[in-house]
C-alpha cells in the first residue's frame, strides 16, 4: 500500500516505519526534520507541519491510508482531521495512549492515583481525540491504544488483544513492546479488523 506516515522519526513512528518498509509498503514519512528518518527501501521522507492544514491536505492525498503518530498535546485535532478528510483518504489509524483504557468499569487508568502526573495531559488529551473520532463520519478510522507500559523491546510477534479494557498478564504487569505494537497496527492497516473503533495490544 501506499501509505503516509505523520511522525515517522518518533519513538512509535520510527518502529511503524521500519515495520511498514519490511512488508514492503512505499511510504511517504512526513516529519519536521526530513533528515532524521531513517534511509529505508520504498520511504521518502517529507516535511511537513502538523499545524499547517492546507499544507498537510496536499502531502497526504493519493494514499491508501494515513497513519497519525504524534503526541496529541503537540497537534491540533480539529486539523489533523480536516487535513485527512480533504486530503480524499478514508483509512486513519492513530496511535494512541494507554491513559484512557479502563481498569474498571466507568474507571480510566488516568482516573488512578498511581498514574504518572507528568503523562496526565497527553493521555488526557489521547482520550478526547478517542471522543473525537467516535463522532467522525467520513473516515474509516482505527484508534491503537498500547499496554500501560510501551518500550523498546524484542519483535516477537506473539501478544493479546483487546477491546477498551486495559490488558494484565497473570502477574499484574501491563506491558508491549515498540516493536510488537507496530506489527499489530501494521495488520490492523493490512487486515482490517477494528474499523471504527479502539482496540489494544498487549503481553
Amino acid at each position: 500500500m501506499k501509505v503516509a506516515l505523520i511522525g515517522a522519526s518518533g519513538f512509535i513512528g520510527s518502529r511503524l516505519l521500519a515495520e511498514l518498509a519490511f512488508r514492503g509498503h512505499a511510504v511517504t514519512a512526513i516529519v519536521r526534520n526530513p533528515e532524521k528518518v531513517s534511509a529505508l527501501q520504498g520511504v521518502t521522507a517529507v516535511k511537513g507541519d502538523v499545524f499547517d492544514k492546507e499544507g498537510l491536505t496536499k502531502l497526504l492525498a493519493g494514499h491508501d491510508a494515513v497513519i497519525s503518530a504524534v503526541h496529541f498535546t503537540a497537534s491540533d485535532p480539529q486539523a489533523l482531521l480536516a487535513a485527512v478528510r480533504q486530503s480524499g483518504v478514508k483509512r486513519y489509524l492513530v496511535v494512541g495512549g494507554a491513559g484512557s483504557l479502563e481498569v474498571a468499569p466507568g474507571v480510566k487508568l488516568f482516573d488512578t492515583p498511581e498514574f504518572p502526573a507528568i503523562y496526565l495531559d497527553e493521555a488526557k488529551k489521547g482520550g478526547a481525540f478517542l471522543e473525537l473520532l467516535k463522532q467522525e463520519q467520513a473516515l474509516d478510522w482505527t484508534f491503537l491504544s498500547p499496554s500501560a507500559l510501551i518500550q523498546p523491546g524484542e519483535r516477537t510477534g506473539t501478544f493479546r488483544r483487546g477491546a477498551d479494557r486495559l490488558l494484565v498478564d497473570d502477574k499484574g504487569n501491563s506491558a508491549i513492546s515498540a516493536e510488537d505494537y507496530a506489527i499489530a497496527l501494521v495488520d490492523e492497516l493490512e487486515k482490517p479488523a477494528h474499523s471504527r473503533r479502539r482496540f489494544t495490544v498487549g503481553y
